[in-house]
């Protein structure tokens, strides 16, 4: 498996480099790759098939500067908290006798896991791409497959604002009032709520070591410049296009 260098970027780029990344890993060009990268700045993203007004609170968004982004994968609203949140994304072919894609979540979601338990975190994966801690979520995963190869990426919530979530993704007044915003907190956490501190680059190490638990040898590498240029293409006819983006 490579690894790629983190990165901070806006939620488009991040997106369409994802995208370019899995078409590389379908025409054969890179090997299974996963990467690390932050969104900036702080974005929310909506599953393929999601309505991006049903789901997000434009107004808060607009005032905040919070970018917006469709995924290609499926699953639900996140917002991406450029101080208190990494996003890890997987590109890899897909083995026999791991076509479930339950237990490919699993498999990969144990990166996330072990990366808890190096900094004294104990959690659990929930089906069907959660994973807890003490009942409550710290992070969540996306997927989508095409031609043989598989597109994973997820969150891990090391110091999000929780307040700020909970207004940004629910946009009806019964889901912005304070009985809500109690609700979040306790069904969400986050590392620094566990440990009563948090450290990105603490985040960015233990996950990196704990995907390499899953995924055993991690080759470092780079992007090659074919890629960054799809990317770009993806980034600029797909990914800021507010048809796209309003497409449900």
């Amino acid at each position: 498996m490579d690894i790629l260098p983190f990165r901070k970027e806006a939620a488009a780029r991040c997106m369409a480099l994802d995208e370019a990344l899995m078409e590389a890993r379908i025409d054969g060009r890179i090997p299974d790759t996963m990467r690390l990268y932050q969104f900036s700045p702080s974005a929310v993203s909506v599953g393929y098939f999601q309505s991006v007004r049903n789901q997000v609170n434009l107004s808060i968004c607009e005032q905040m500067k919070i970018d917006l982004v469709r995924r290609a994968t499926g699953g639900g609203s996140v917002f991406h908290d450029s101080s208190g949140e990494i996003t890890y994304s997987v590109v890899m072919g897909i083995r026999k006798g791991s076509e479930d894609i339950v237990q490919s979540y699993g498999n990969i979601c144990q990166g996330i896991v072990h990366a808890l338990k190096l900094l004294g975190i104990e959690a659990e994966f929930k089906p069907i791409n959660d994973v807890l801690v003490s009942g409550k979520k710290i992070s969540g995963s996306a997927q989508t497959r095409r031609t043989g190869v598989l597109l994973q990426h997820g969150t891990l919530m090391y110091d999000t604002d929780i307040d700020l979530l909970s207004r940004i993704l629910n946009v009806s007044k019964e889901k912005l009032s304070d009985k809500f915003v109690d609700s979040v907190k306790k069904r969400v956490t986050t590392i620094g709520m566990e440990l009563g501190k948090a450290d990105r680059q603490e985040a960015i190490d233990a996950m990196t070591d704990g995907f390499g638990t899953v995924f055993g040898k991690m080759d470092e590498s780079t992007i090659d410049h074919d890629v960054l240029e799809r990317a770009s293409t993806l980034s600029r006819e797909k990914y800021q296009n507010r048809e796209f983006l309003f497409l449900r």
